[in-house]
């Protein structure tokens, strides 16, 4: 009984942190709000090392906490599914939430929203908690909705700025979007299998294998193939991959704590670590599969390559998430659910590292975000100079560093994968190590080596989506001959808490997460229709072996190339970029436009829905409405009131002429009747 009280506990600590940081953030006083939520994400994290402790000892939990609804035979319920897969992403969740709470306190240090700032993070670590906790599909959708909600609140929450309020509205909409696959791919379950708890639906789904449903017209299509890509719509919506991945890169217009629990280890992880969820559905349509591999490659490549030319440091580290989430699906893809959830956590810790590195730097700099304004800045910020090191070698990959296990063992599953579309994916996820590494290390270089170029103001923001933002105070950058300095202890303590795992975790767990049985039980493969795992784990021979075979592979010259580029480009000859800028101008440009989606969804949903609401205004309520229905039953008594209105005369003859008439028609009425 003590280990569901403890189960209630994760979500709810952070829940009641929230609501009293929100519901009394104008009286409370500042230290009030950051300790009760700060401890309430503690308490979740201690209670989640314990459950995790316990399930390592064998103990799994699927129960029923709350029995919300019952509707027929349906049951909507609360309840938790507690597994191996639960409490990796609880730890994940949990641990990153309290670095980004403490990273708080240093970064929103004069913002006058404050308190509201800490009910918001904690109210998105609630939500994120209910989501991975759950095991039923209604609770999932509940979390899946709330942290789009929270995301929400969160990305616009500098509110006066007309940028923020854009990106928030475009994050929300687009998210719809993604949710309305989701929620079609709940109903067909609840439709089929009659409900919603996931242990009865995993365990009916093989008696759908050949179930077969027509959508429209006489094509019959395979039950199973149409639900996992419903879902996985959902989980493009959330997990922002192509072409629904227009939000994240946007909603770097809040402030950067979030861009850390939103971009690293939460929302966008969520659609991973449903499909890993939903392994036992997904393995029983090779054609959903096919397409969530194309998609994964499509976005882990293309999103890359808009890494290149960004200019603001934290949209260089949102791109380079974009195409780690790619990364993660390709995973999928390729039926080796076990190493998307490993890069994810590996990915959160290195990820959640970058983004509150740029933050440290945005604070040093005054809160300019170009990186063509920085440079030098190792001497003045020696612990976010070498975190930062740390955070972005493990994002390339580096033998040993943490993200090196996980992405190589993507891509070697996905060359292992025989899955359509699969070969494609390999040369995507290939060409994915060399753009990471050389966008991630110009940054490096931009930022942290070289001339020093802060102060001198000579790269006024001349992005269109800059301009708005020059002018709110919370951009104003160094003055001349200012210098940046080191930020507080509440700022870099947790940069060096993340590079700590960032550095270790992958050497530390590779063995159990990916070829122990750590996810027996949470997540199914057919081993024989899907076999990449199994030929993974036949050619692994420990971490230490797994990193010195790297120093001859394809990947690790890739990366290394990438770094060398990147170093010969801008620190010994930056004249070579601006030449090849001017030479491929074209290409430039389709890139600083990012492939054109934006303008393809202003023009063709955004305009084509104003052009339904004109019409719908236009023809429906002005024509039909108001013109025939309203105006026109108008029109029809004043026409017959002033024809009564000619027989109105005052006569006696008059009136009894017209009673004649009436007796005339209304008898030559009855006779015709009878």
């Amino acid at each position: 009984m003590e280990m569901k009280n403890l189960y209630l506990l994760v979500p709810l600590a952070p829940l009641i942190g929230a609501l009293i940081a929100g519901l009394f953030c104008r009286v409370i006083p500042r230290w009030l709000a950051h300790t009760v939520t700060i401890a309430g994400v503690a308490i979740a994290f201690a209670a989640s090392v314990m459950i995790f402790q316990d399930v390592q000892a064998g103990h799994v939990f699927n129960g029923t906490a709350y029995s919300w609804l019952t509707s027929g035979d349906y049951k909507f319920e609360v309840g938790f599914l507690i597994d191996s897969l639960t409490v990796t992403m609880m730890l994940v969740v949990t641990f990153v939430s309290l670095m980004v709470h403490i990273y708080t306190i240093g970064y929103m240090h004069d913002d006058p929203g404050y308190n509201r700032f800490f009910s918001y993070i904690s109210l998105f670590t609630f939500s994120m908690l209910m989501l991975v906790m759950s095991n039923n599909f209604m609770q999932l959708f509940f979390g899946w909705e709330a942290v789009g909600l929270v995301s929400y609140l969160l990305i616009g929450f500098w509110y006066t700025r007309p940028t923020a309020i854009y990106a928030n509205l475009k994050a929300f909409l687009v998210n719809r979007v993604g949710d309305f696959g989701f929620i079609l791919g709940i109903g067909l379950i609840l439709a089929h299998f009659g409900s919603l708890d996931y242990a009865t639906v995993f365990k009916k789904a093989p008696e759908f294998a050949a179930a077969t449903i027509n959508i429209w017209g006489t094509a019959d299509w395979s039950l199973l193939t149409v639900t996992c890509i419903c879902l996985f719509i959902g989980a493009m919506g959330k997990s922002a991959q192509v072409p629904l991945h227009v939000w994240l890169p946007d909603s770097m217009e809040g402030p950067t704590p979030i861009s850390a629990l939103i971009h690293a280890a939460t929302m966008v992880t969520a659609g991973i670590f449903m499909v890993s969820r939903m392994s036992p559905l997904f393995e029983l349509s090779t054609t959903a599969l096919s397409f969530v591999i194309v998609i994964g490659a499509i976005t882990a490549l293309f999103m890359g390559f808009l890494g290149i030319i960004q200019n603001d440091i934290k949209r260089v580290v949102a791109y380079s998430t974009l195409s780690q989430l790619g990364y993660m699906t390709v995973a999928l893809g390729a039926s080796a659910y076990s190493v998307a959830i490993f890069h994810l956590m590996t990915h959160a810790f290195f990820k959640a590292l970058l983004f509150l590195a740029a933050g440290s730097v945005i604070i040093g700099m005054h809160h300019d975000q170009d990186i063509r304004n920085m440079g030098g800045l190792r001497k003045y910020m020696p612990i976010t100079w070498i975190t930062s090191l740390v955070g972005s070698l493990a994002l390339i990959g580096t033998p040993f560093l943490s993200g090196f296990y996980s992405k190589d063992s993507i891509i070697e599953a996905v060359q292992l994968a025989h899955i359509p579309g699969s070969t494609f994916a390999y040369y995507c996820v290939l060409a994915g190590v060399f753009v990471t590494a050389f966008y991630s290390f110009r940054m490096y270089f931009l930022v942290f080596h070289g001339e020093e170029r802060f102060g001198k103001g000579h790269h006024d923001h001349h992005d269109d989506h800059d301009d708005e933002e020059a002018s709110a105070d919370h951009h104003h950058g160094l003055a001349p001959g200012e210098k940046p300095h080191e930020t507080p202890w509440v700022v870099w303590l947790p940069l060096v808490l993340l590079a700590i795992p960032s550095v270790a975790i992958g050497y530390l767990t590779i063995q159990p997460m990916l070829y122990g049985d750590f996810f027996q039980g949470a997540i199914v493969i057919d081993a024989e229709a899907h076999p990449a795992m199994h030929h993974l784990a036949e050619e692994f021979h420990g971490a230490v072996a797994m990193g010195i075979h790297a120093l001859t592979s394809l990947p690790f010259f890739l990366a290394l190339a990438g770094v060398v580029l990147a170093w010969f480009f801008y620190m010994k000859r930056p004249d070579i970029p601006a030449a090849i800028q001017r030479k491929f101008s074209g290409l430039y440009t389709l890139l600083d436009n990012k492939y054109y989606f934006d303008r393809f969804n202003e023009i063709v949903f955004a305009g084509g829905a104003r052009l339904l609401g004109k019409g719908l205004w236009k023809g429906g309520d002005v024509g039909v409405i108001d013109g025939v229905i309203i105006n026109g039953s108008a029109r029809l008594v004043g026409f017959v009131a002033n024809i009564t209105r000619l027989f109105q005369t005052g006569y006696m003859y008059h009136y009894a002429f017209m009673m004649i008439i009436g007796l005339v028609v209304l008898m030559s009425i009855w006779i015709n009747r009878a």
